[in-house]
């Protein structure tokens, strides 16, 4: 009876045959909070899917249509490692641009929310000061702005917005493959708060 429960729970245990590391020198990293510290890193089931809303591929196009590799000229794509390193900068801002609904279902760690309707409207807590023409943005952090992945519409229109308002496109980062390429890594998620 013991050696069917042993085997049993070997079943049910996740397959952890091999590390998996966010890249050849790096298992995980920490970011501060205002929660406190936050490990990101890869999950460590080799089995593990993606499931849920991050795991559909076709969805009604309008909204839900495949974004451009650059949503407006002087805006860097960045990926995963890219972000990771914004992340564990302190005069970087990684900006969950989502909705609330979204946000609140997680959230990449470290990442502020300002969401896509309202985020000119925001600009004075990245540091801009409003002048007669919009904002006055030369003292402004980098940023990078994510969404729900490479169909998700919420991240580009909030950068053309930030520049239209006055933020130097040369300091917004675009993370294309937003929470669902995120989420398709097994990188860590944090509760939207």
């Amino acid at each position: 009876m013991i050696r069917i429960a042993i085997a049993l729970a070997l079943l049910a245990a996740p397959a952890l045959a091999d590390p998996v590391g966010i890249d050849a020198e790096r298992m995980a990293i920490t970011v501060e909070t205002p929660d406190g510290p936050i490990e990101i890193m890869r999950g460590q089931d080799n089995d593990a899917v993606i499931t849920g809303d991050f795991a559909k591929t076709s969805r009604a196009c309008p909204p839900f249509c495949i974004q451009p590799m650059t949503p407006a000229e002087g805006v860097t794509t960045i990926g995963e490692l890219e972000l990771l390193d914004m992340l564990e900068d302190p005069e970087a801002v990684v900006i969950d641009s989502r909705t609330r609904e979204w946000f609140e279902g997680g959230t990449i760690p470290g990442a502020i929310h300002m969401p896509w309707e309202r985020i000119t409207d925001q600009l004075g807590e990245l540091g801009c000061e409003p002048d007669f023409e919009g904002w006055d943005c030369s003292e402004a952090p980098e940023v990078a702005l994510f969404c729900n992945g490479p169909w998700c519409g919420q991240s580009p229109t909030a950068i053309r917005a930030m520049i239209g308002a006055g933020y130097p496109a040369e300091k917004i980062n675009y993370y294309r493959g937003g929470m669902q390429v995120w989420r398709l890594l097994g990188l860590t998620v944090a509760e939207g708060r």
